[in-house]
């Protein structure tokens, strides 16, 4: 089993993502609000009108979104691969960041009868 983590920045993507996922066989996934740490420094260093009026202007990109779900090893590929086909893959600059990590227990997935 692993953990697969995808932080989306290009937000407008999520929701055929996560119809990708479910259609494809993937449950379970959880979404979380998220912001970089670009992001937070960079508003901090702006005036807080300009950075106001920038949040008017590109509403979208004031935060991400993280995604994660507990997948068997052989649905990480799968996984990816929908990421790439639904964003158009992770090339280009601030369109997110996607990893795995092998998990050594999980509690909680299939409940006992």
């Amino acid at each position: 089993m692993q953990v697969f983590v995808f932080v989306l920045n290009r937000t407008e993507h999520l929701e055929h993502l996560l119809q990708e996922f479910s259609a494809r066989g993937l449950r379970g996934a959880t979404v979380l609000d998220s912001k970089g740490m670009a992001r937070i420094l960079h508003s901090e260093e702006e005036m807080p009108i300009f950075y106001g009026l920038r949040a008017i202007m590109e509403p979208e990109r004031r935060s991400s979104k993280t995604i994660f779900c507990v997948l068997p090893d052989d649905k990480v590929h799968l996984a990816r691969d929908i990421v790439n086909e639904v964003t158009g893959g992770l090339d280009a600059p601030d369109s997110g960041i996607m990893f795995a990590m092998p998990l050594t227990f999980v509690e909680g997935l299939e409940k006992k009868q």
